[in-house]
């Protein structure tokens, strides 16, 4: 299993951006999908979890109004919709799989993670 992050780059504040995350493998419809983060110097945080067929979703409080997670299970793709991007938001991203049907904002339901894809917000 393979999940290959994308879209990442330098946008000004303000900006928008749309992440890509494709799954390789078998393992993705029946799987919940999480976004995550991780700004130099500080942890990685959870931005964004989708369940299994889109109907449930979770955010951060940092980004709620400003971030929309979506996927499309005929494509192996889930996105990250970041629009308002703010200087805050600058950090890699990575995609996660949970090993069931429904993601979380605790790394500990995910089994599989991307490389990451850098955004970088200039203020």
């Amino acid at each position: 299993v393979q999940l290959q992050a994308s879209g990442g780059g330098l946008v000004q504040t303000g900006g928008s951006l749309r992440l890509s995350c494709v799954a390789s493998g078998r393992i993705f419809s029946n799987n919940g999908m999480g976004w995550f983060r991780q700004a130099p110097g500080k942890e990685r945080e959870s931005v964004s979890a989708i369940s299994w067929n889109g109907g449930s979703t979770v955010y951060a409080d940092s980004v709620k109004g400003r971030f929309t997670i979506s996927r499309d299970n005929a494509k192996n793709t889930v996105y990250l919709q970041m629009n308002s991007l703010e200087p805050e938001d600058t950090a890699i991203y990575y995609c996660a799989a949970a090993r069931g049907s429904y993601g979380s904002r605790g790394a500990d339901v995910y089994a599989y993670w991307g490389q990451g894809t850098l955004v970088t917000v200039s203020s």
